[in-house]
């Protein structure tokens, strides 16, 4: 049997891969952007099974199957919500909720196994898919974040927010009065907790809200530079990949 990840964060892949592993299957090959998964899927036969994540450093995993009929079965590993997750339901397609559970992980493999000779992502809607994640139906989202401050829980509305930004694997949110706060989870769990609407992902490291820009800059390699009020630490990129999502949702 033949089966590859495709997660874009190496060591979230290299755990995945030893719970498949531990469970009896073995992991053939390990794929970690969109790039690198069109060239190999150009240059490869097609796995048995694909374990997915749906947001790969260099955009969504959907561009894959945009590109190259795949006919393999999937078991996406997301961090998306229910809405997302009701739309794989409606195609037959398996999901792992991050962070992925080893139980939920073998029952997933055991359906796989039931339905290997009747798996095919051919009647796949992904473009339907992909409207959900990015527009998913009566979402409760964020308004405020609890923080923890000694003995003390201070609230911030996502109004006082500036950006949100990783740095020395923390995540923290910046503020208009030009103060910082560490918050727990990561980014791409905030980022689909935060209405896409008003907060853009323009790059690993910054969520950036719609009315904290100053400034967009034309900046090298066909990038953009945002300005923001207050936060001036590093500056905030929008890479290449993600520039004609972003001019979009700019609108």
């Amino acid at each position: 049997m033949n089966i590859i990840i495709i997660e874009d964060e190496k060591p979230a892949a290299r755990l995945l891969q030893r719970k498949v592993e531990k469970l009896g299957l073995e992991v053939n090959t390990l794929l970690h952007s969109v790039e690198e998964a069109l060239f190999w899927f150009q240059n490869n036969i097609h796995p048995d099974l694909i374990f997915l994540d749906i947001q790969l450093s260099d955009g969504l995993s959907f561009e894959i199957f945009e590109q190259i009929e795949i006919k393999s079965s999937i078991i996406f590993t997301t961090a998306f919500d229910e809405y997302a997750l009701k739309a794989f339901k409606l195609n037959s397609i398996d999901y792992l909720l991050k962070p992925i559970d080893e139980e939920e992980l073998s029952i997933a493999i055991a359906k796989f196994k039931n339905q290997l000779q009747k798996s095919s992502v051919s009647n796949l809607d992904f473009e339907m898919i992909r409207k959900m994640l990015i527009n998913p139906i009566d979402k409760n989202y964020k308004q405020r974040f609890t923080i923890k401050i000694g003995e003390h829980l201070k609230m911030i509305s996502i109004e006082e927010i500036e950006c949100l930004y990783s740095e020395n694997k923390g995540t923290y949110l910046h503020t208009y009065d030009n103060r910082d706060y560490l918050l727990d989870g990561t980014l791409e769990q905030l980022e689909s907790e935060l209405d896409p609407a008003h907060f853009f992902r323009v790059s690993r490291k910054f969520i950036i809200p719609l009315k904290a820009m100053k400034d967009i800059v034309v900046y090298s390699n066909s990038r953009l530079k945002i300005i923001l009020p207050t936060y001036k630490m590093d500056e905030i990129i929008v890479s290449r990949e993600r520039v004609n999502d972003f001019k979009e949702w700019l609108g």
